[in-house]
């Protein structure tokens, strides 16, 4: 399993859905400035298996490494419909291990973040004190 490619769809994905729309306005005004099924596109693929699908599909495009190498060996039967089926197939598991990646993100952050916050809170009231 290509664990890299993995973790770049997630890393992908947090970028551009997650962190981006929050640095600054620069990123909305470029969004805007798209053609309209481009923006349609960005809001529907919010979705991390929805966008999942497709990063993982650039990915093994840029890669050329499936995420499960069994798919790159498909029975000869399939002929010319091996290679096409094989990018789907491989593009459907990376997209519900992309899922499952940002969920286990979102699921990790929370309680990393109120432990941070409760640091904060008890640092600042012992300096006041």
């Amino acid at each position: 399993m290509a664990i890299e490619n993995l973790l770049l769809g997630i890393a992908i994905h947090q970028l551009f859905w997650e962190h981006l729309p929050h640095w600054g306005t620069w990123f909305m005004r470029a969004l805007k400035l798209l053609p309209q099924p481009f923006q349609t596109l960005y809001e529907q693929w919010r979705c991390p298996y929805c966008a999942g699908f497709w990063i993982g599909l650039a990915v093994h495009g840029t890669t050329g490494n499936y995420l499960f190498a069994g798919f790159a060996e498909l029975p000869a039967f399939w002929g010319s419909l091996g290679t096409p089926l094989a990018w789907f197939m491989d593009a459907l598991v990376f997209a519900a291990l992309n899922k499952l990646g940002v969920l286990t993100v979102h699921a990790i952050g929370l309680p990393a973040l109120k432990g941070h916050q409760a640091k904060e809170a008890f640092l600042a009231a012992k300096k006041a004190a």
